[in-house]
C-alpha cells in the first residue's frame, strides 16, 4: 500500500510539472513564436530574415506638424549633403517632385530629432536639388557640379537608368557614394558597370518581371496570352526580359502574342494599341512610367482597349482619376512598398495617418496638394523608406566616409514601415525583397485591403483590393557571375 501511495504521489507530481511546462508563459510564447514562423511563406523574407539589423520605428519620428514639401527647412553649414539627382524640369519633372517629397520628409524628420551622429559630431541633413532634366549631358554637368563644387557626401537618383549610370560613373570616378533608389535596370550593377561606391536599394527589372510571371503562373492561373509593350531603353528591355524568363520558369503554357518598344515621352500610342487589339492578347504587360504610363492607359480606354495592364508604375492617382473607376478596374499592379494587410500594422497605420492628415490640412501648394500625394504609398513610399535606410546606415556607420558606410551596408537588413524586409546583397549591392501584387477593384470592394477609415483609396478611381505576396525566393535580383565578387555565390549572395 505504501508503494502504491508513493507511486501515485510521483505520478501526480509528474503531471503537475508537465502542466507547468505546457502552460508556462515562456512555453506559450515559444509556441506563438513557432506559429509565426510556420505562417511565414516559404522563401519569403520573413522566413529568411527572422531578425533585421534595423527597422523604421514610427514612435521615434520627429515632429512633422510644420512639414511643407513646397517650402522645406533646409539647413546649411557643416551638414550631411545629399544631392537629389532627378528631373525637376522637362517632360519627366513630375518624377522629380515625387522624389523630392520623400527626401524632404526624411530630412525634416531626422533634423527634428537633432540629426545623426557622424564624423565625430551630430549633423543635420541638407538635401540639394540637382536637376538632370532627363538629359544625359545635363546629368553629367550637374553631377560634376554637385561633387566638385557643392562637395556633396552622396549622390542619389533617379528616374531613367541611362541617367543613373552617369550618376554611378561620377561617384566611382570621385570615390563618392551613389545610391540608386529609382532605376531598375539590372545592368547598372553588372560586371561592366558595378562600383563599390554604388548601392542599388531599388528593386530590379529581373525581380519585377519574374515576380509578375510568378503571380500569373502560380497564383492567378487564368490569362495565358500576353502582349509586351515597354519603353525602348535598357529598363524597358530588361523588364520584358525578366517577364519572359519568369514565364518560362513559372508559366510555360503562357504565350507572348506580341512585343513592342516605344520611345520615351511618346504622345501617340494608337499604332501599338491597334496591333494589341488584333493580337488576341488577354493582358498587356508594361513597365511604362510617368507620363508614358498615363498616356498609354488613357489612350487605350479611349480606343476601346479594356484589357488589364500588368504594371509597376501605372498607379499615379491623378491619371487614374482621369480614366475613372471602370477604366482602372482590373489593373494588376506589382508594388515595391505596399504589403498585404499593411493597414493592420500599427506602425504603418500611424505613419500613414500622419502623412495623410498633413496632406489634408497643410499642403496647399501644387503639385503636393493633388491626389498624387494623398497617401504616400507605392513609389513615393518606396523611395522615402529607401532614404530612411540610407540614413540608418550612416547612423550605424557613425560616418559619411564611403569605406565605413560600405562596410555596414554590405549584407545589411532593414525593415520598412510597411513590414517589408530588404537585404543588401553584399557582392553586387542589390536589394533582395518580397513583392506585393494587387488587383484593382472599385472603391466599395477595397475594404479588405484598406482596413481603416474611409476604407477605400479614392472614390473616383479603382485601387488595390485583393493582394498576394510574391516571396523573395521567386523573384531574386539577377546576379552577374562575371563579376569577380559574385563568382561561386548563389542568388542569395551566399
Amino acid at each position: 500500500m505504501k508503494w502504491i501511495g508513493k507511486s501515485v504521489t510521483v505520478l501526480v507530481c509528474l503531471l503537475f510539472l508537465l502542466t507547468l511546462a505546457v502552460y508556462s508563459p515562456s512555453t506559450a510564447m515559444a509556441a506563438k513564436g513557432d506559429k509565426k514562423v510556420a505562417k511565414a511563406i516559404p522563401g519569403s523574407m520573413a522566413e529568411k530574415v527572422p531578425k533585421v539589423n534595423a527597422a523604421f520605428d514610427v514612435n521615434k519620428m520627429g515632429d512633422m506638424s510644420d512639414f511643407d514639401p513646397s517650402n522645406p527647412i533646409i539647413p546649411t553649414g557643416d551638414t550631411i549633403k545629399i544631392a537629389v539627382v532627378w528631373p525637376f524640369s522637362g517632360p519627366g519633372a513630375l518624377n522629380g517632385e515625387i522624389a523630392w517629397i520623400g527626401f524632404a520628409w526624411v530630412a525634416h524628420d531626422i533634423n527634428k530629432r537633432g540629426g545623426i551622429w557622424v564624423d565625430g559630431k551630430k549633423k543635420l541633413i541638407e538635401m540639394i536639388k540637382a536637376d538632370s532634366m532627363s538629359k544625359p549631358d545635363q546629368a553629367k554637368k550637374i553631377c560634376d557640379r554637385m561633387v566638385l563644387q557643392e562637395k556633396v557626401n552622396i549622390l542619389v537618383g533617379t528616374s531613367g537608368s541611362n541617367i543613373q549610370k552617369i550618376i554611378n560613373e561620377t561617384g566611382a570616378t570621385n570615390k563618392v557614394l551613389t545610391v540608386n533608389i529609382g532605376s531598375l535596370s539590372d545592368e547598372l550593377n553588372d560586371a561592366t558597370n558595378f562600383s563599390r561606391y554604388n548601392f542599388m536599394s531599388s528593386d530590379s527589372t529581373e525581380q519585377i518581371g519574374r515576380g509578375m510571371a510568378y503571380f500569373y503562373g502560380q497564383i492567378r492561373k487564368k490569362e495565358k496570352k500576353f502582349y509586351i509593350l515597354c519603353q525602348d531603353y535598357s529598363f524597358g528591355h530588361g523588364l520584358a526580359d525578366g517577364f519572359k524568363t519568369g514565364l518560362k520558369e513559372y508559366y510555360p503554357e503562357a504565350q507572348i502574342v506580341g512585343e513592342d518598344y516605344h520611345k520615351l515621352f511618346l504622345t501617340d500610342f494608337a499604332p501599338y494599341l491597334t496591333k494589341i487589339k488584333a493580337s488576341g492578347a488577354e493582358v498587356i504587360y508594361t513597365g511604362d512610367w510617368t507620363p508614358d504610363a498615363g498616356n498609354l492607359l488613357k489612350q487605350s480606354r479611349q480606343m476601346g482597349v479594356m484589357l488589364p495592364f500588368a504594371n509597376i508604375f501605372m498607379d499615379e492617382p491623378i491619371m487614374l482619376h482621369e480614366v475613372g473607376v471602370e477604366g482602372t478596374k482590373g489593373l494588376v499592379h506589382i508594388d515595391h512598398y505596399n504589403m498585404p494587410n499593411m493597414f493592420k500594422n500599427p506602425n504603418f497605420a500611424k505613419f500613414y495617418t500622419t502623412w495623410n492628415n498633413l496632406w489634408k490640412t497643410k499642403w496647399k501648394t501644387a503639385p503636393f496638394n493633388s491626389t498624387l500625394f494623398a497617401h504616400g504609398t507605392g513609389t513615393i513610399g518606396s523611395w522615402t523608406q529607401q532614404i530612411y535606410w540610407l540614413v540608418s546606415v550612416l547612423e550605424r556607420a557613425k560616418s559619411t566616409d564611403p569605406e565605413k558606410v560600405i562596410k555596414v551596408w554590405e549584407g545589411d537588413t532593414y525593415k520598412f514601415v510597411t513590414g517589408r524586409i530588404l537585404k543588401m546583397r553584399a557582392c553586387d549591392h542589390k536589394a533582395i525583397q518580397d513583392f506585393e501584387v494587387a488587383e484593382y477593384v472599385v472603391p466599395d470592394q477595397q475594404k479588405g485591403y484598406f482596413s481603416i477609415p474611409p476604407y477605400h483609396w479614392f472614390t473616383g478611381a479603382s485601387g488595390s483590393g485583393p493582394a498576394w505576396l510574391v516571396p523573395a525566393a521567386k523573384a531574386l535580383p539577377w546576379m552577374d557571375q562575371k563579376l569577380d565578387r559574385c563568382k561561386g555565390k548563389n542568388d542569395w549572395g551566399q
